[in-house]
């Protein structure tokens, strides 16, 4: 299975794994998985970061990076398709970077691994 992680899943699997739900925890530790860091959720942490709004342990590029490598997650970069299709997408969410990752999720028939309630609306495979 593809897994796309949400921002807080990408922050909770790197620096607080037990807030991961045990569904999600045993999903992205199985190695048959490919699991997947949109640049979107990059993008939110460096903003919130720069904000004070998010605490991390190093600065965002070298937190992200070593994320990366220590989790083996394949890095996905934003495309057109991706925010074009963000007008087809029914107003279920507010949030522009959770938006982002509902249409490349659905784009792409991936799962999106997330906690968040409002994602679980849209018509994808949802992992929690």
């Amino acid at each position: 299975m593809k897994i796309l992680l949400d921002t807080c899943t990408f922050l909770w699997l790197s620096s607080q794994p037990g807030e991961l739900s045990a569904t999600a925890r045993v999903a992205l530790e199985d190695r048959e998985n490919e699991i997947l860091l949109h640049q979107t959720s990059v993008l939110e942490i460096v903003i919130k970061y720069a904000s004070g709004r998010l605490n991390l342990t190093s600065p965002p590029s070298a937190f992200v990076r070593d994320s990366i490598e220590r989790h083996d997650l394949r890095y996905v970069s934003l495309d057109d398709e991706t925010v074009f299709n963000l007008g087809k997408l029914p107003p279920v969410h507010r949030d522009p970077f959770d938006r982002l990752l509902v249409s490349h999720a659905l784009l792409n028939g991936l799962t999106l691994a997330t906690p968040d309630p409002f994602i679980h609306r849209y018509p994808l495979r949802v992992l929690w």
